[in-house]
């Protein structure tokens, strides 16, 4: 074989192992974004495209390793009863209530096998299975923080009841009908 022939078949064998990389890159890329749709935007625009994706598989391996499951029906009942009577609550006490809502949230979490620690730990473990409600908790947890200092008004409030309630729903797997009267 001669000198060229080999130089040849060299680059050859490189500019395909090359191909098949951008090949695996691409839809590895593919792959994430459909996965974790806005998620993997903020992330990519935090951080940069491959620091955001490995941070991103290492989210779904970590929570690959917990025991989610489905609420029993019975369990749905339940939570669907205390989400329309903190919806009621808000009426009368809009804080209240949507600190309420945040607990019922980290309830239903904790009860469906997500390991319940600091703020951005849960919301990264959401976001694996939940990824179109995720940015929602984000927002209504921002207004909590910002009712915390003072700097939310009942309109912001509202919002944040609404988030939550589409994490609640999404984490429930069930529409939560709207409440007509709860009487206490």
């Amino acid at each position: 074989m001669s000198t060229a022939l080999a130089i040849v078949i060299i680059i050859a064998v490189i500019a395909i192992a090359f191909a098949v990389w951008m090949y695996v890159d691409k839809r590895r890329t593919q792959r994430l974004r459909t996965q974790f749709g806005s998620e993997y935007d903020r992330m990519v625009e935090a951080s940069g495209r491959k620091q955001a994706e490995t941070e991103l598989e290492s989210r779904s391996k970590r929570v690959q390793k917990f025991r989610i499951r489905s609420l029993s029906t019975e369990e749905q009942k339940r939570f669907a009863e205390s989400w329309r009577q903190e919806q009621a609550h808000f009426v009368d006490d809009p804080r209240a209530a949507v600190e309420n809502a945040d607990h019922l949230v980290g309830e239903v979490m904790r009860t469906r096998g997500y390991p319940v620690g600091e703020f951005e730990r849960r919301a990264a473990d959401l976001s694996v299975d939940h990824p179109r409600v995720v940015e929602n908790y984000r927002s209504a947890h921002e207004i909590a923080l910002r009712d915390s200092r003072g700097e939310a008004s009942t309109e912001d409030l509202r919002r944040a009841m609404v988030h939550y309630r589409a994490l609640f729903e999404d984490l429930l797997e069930e529409h939560v009908v709207e409440h007509q009267e709860v009487r206490r």
